[in-house]
């Protein structure tokens, strides 16, 4: 029987926590899974100010993985103005390829919507400044991000693990925005997503794990991490009713183009 060798795909995880505590101690394997189904690079995405030398560091010492500096509106309480000052030194410091995670949260119980849009809205600014794509939370707020996102004109980035309308959805496209997808699109209720996904353009589409978050469907319960994507490559796929190594090679594409990534040799 001849033997067949399957080519792996290169595919990166847009949105991906690896600096969070449940992966210190096995870092080096969930990195060497990753590559062995074809994950070259992570965006790592910080939530607050505490966390950004850590990340720096984590990057630092595994190039596949590129940092963005942020501040999470569910960590508002955590936040401080000096942040925000702290923020631009390290946007232009800290060899970035994006700002974020940041944006609005009105599922959380009793959200202080003034003040997470005051951080928002500065840290668009300090994207604007700095010439960077922005990661943005939008749950429950996509339209406020929405009408925010209309006064940056030029601004670039990406709404992570979205779940808003196709309505929604091509106006972002009109701003410049592109929308990553993870776990639940493999849920097997999830037919409002799965109608977006198969609708959505190519060309606006990232894929995402949101690790250890939002498992995929055969993972649920599970810390997540970038070897599960291709499970979500297979699911956006069958979808879209695309071969998977083009969407691999698409997605990818949008990826480097997006973040400005560079080839990992070169940090």
């Amino acid at each position: 029987m001849p033997v067949v060798i399957l080519r792996v795909m290169e595919i990166i995880d847009t949105h991906s926590h690896l600096d969070d505590p449940s992966f210190a101690n096995d870092i080096v394997e969930v990195l060497e899974r990753a590559n062995q189904v074809g994950v070259s690079q992570c965006v790592v995405p910080a939530i607050q100010a505490s966390g950004w030398a850590a990340l720096r560091q984590l990057c630092r010492q595994y190039p596949q993985l590129q940092p963005a500096y942020g501040l999470h509106p569910m960590y508002l309480s955590q936040h401080r103005e000096q942040d925000l000052i702290d923020l631009a030194h390290w946007l232009n410091t800290g060899n970035p390829v994006a700002v974020g995670e940041c944006g609005l949260d009105f599922f959380i119980p009793d959200p202080d919507k003034k003040r997470q849009q005051y951080f928002f809205e500065a840290q668009l600014e300090l994207a604007h400044r700095y010439r960077l794509p922005v990661i943005i939370h939008a749950r429950k707020a996509v339209e406020q991000v929405i009408q925010i996102l209309r006064q940056f004109s030029g601004l670039r980035g990406v709404l992570h693990s979205f779940s808003g309308s196709k309505q929604q959805a091509e106006r972002l496209i009109d701003l410049g925005f592109m929308m990553s997808f993870g776990g639940p699109a493999s849920y097997p209720n999830a037919h409002r997503l799965h109608r977006l996904i198969t609708w959505m353009p190519i060309d606006s589409l990232l894929l995402e794990t949101d690790s250890p978050d939002q498992p995929d469907a055969t993972h649920r319960g599970e810390r997540n991490e970038p070897a599960y994507l291709p499970a979500i490559l297979q699911v956006i796929s069958r979808l879209k009713d695309v071969p998977p190594a083009q969407l691999a090679e698409a997605t990818t594409r949008n990826a480097r183009r997006l973040f400005n990534l560079p080839p990992i040799s070169a940090r």
